[in-house]
């Protein structure tokens, strides 16, 4: 298009996501197994190329903003980068691709389930350049699992504490709303 015709908002858009490409968009990128791997579905916006889209998607789950407000120091940390390794359609589906993301295991707190669920899923779901992004699968690494406690012992010892036996223990709430009388 002419360039006087081009709105304001085309015009940042562009300028916001052509660095994104060169950086988060890598082809060549061998996972490892510290790696923690997502799959997202994204549905770009018309006009978006695909690898841009994925290239977004892994800046603004990462150490990207929309405004590249970082400086130059931290971006040029690798380690800290999520990274769009793989491109593939969605059979069937036109407008559809998935996009593989590897983040680097330094980005997240070591057993923060939420830490990192918020990182990943947390600030892309707004993301302008696309139109419907949903995070399909995702591979932790062993060594990310072992920082999780996990519970300190067995229904067993739970059961003998609380001297109940043979029926469910709930840790919530039971509301009436969700099918049971007040009697039951």
């Amino acid at each position: 298009g002419h360039p006087h015709t081009e709105t304001k908002a085309s015009v940042g858009f562009k300028a916001g996501v052509k660095d994104y490409k060169l950086t988060y968009y890598t082809p060549s990128y061998e996972t490892k197994d510290t790696d923690i791997l997502a799959a997202f579905r994204v549905t770009p916006q018309p006009g978006v190329p695909p690898e841009e889209a994925g290239a977004a998607v892994a800046a603004e789950s990462s150490t990207g903003t929309w405004t590249t407000v970082w400086t130059d120091g931290l971006t040029s940390l690798d380690r800290y980068k999520g990274r769009c390794y793989h491109i593939e359609p969605v059979a069937g589906e036109e407008s559809q691709f998935i996009a593989y993301v590897a983040y680097p295991l330094d980005l997240f707190e070591e057993g923060s389930v939420t830490n990192m669920f918020t990182s990943i899923v947390g600030n892309v779901f707004g993301f302008k350049a696309l139109r419907a992004l949903r995070l399909e699968d995702l591979r932790i690494p062993t060594a990310y699992t072992k920082t999780f406690q996990g519970p300190p012992h067995g229904i067993q010892v739970e059961r003998d504490k609380l001297n109940k036996y043979g029926r469910p223990l709930l840790g919530c709430t039971i509301k009436p709303k969700l099918g049971l009388s007040a009697k039951k």
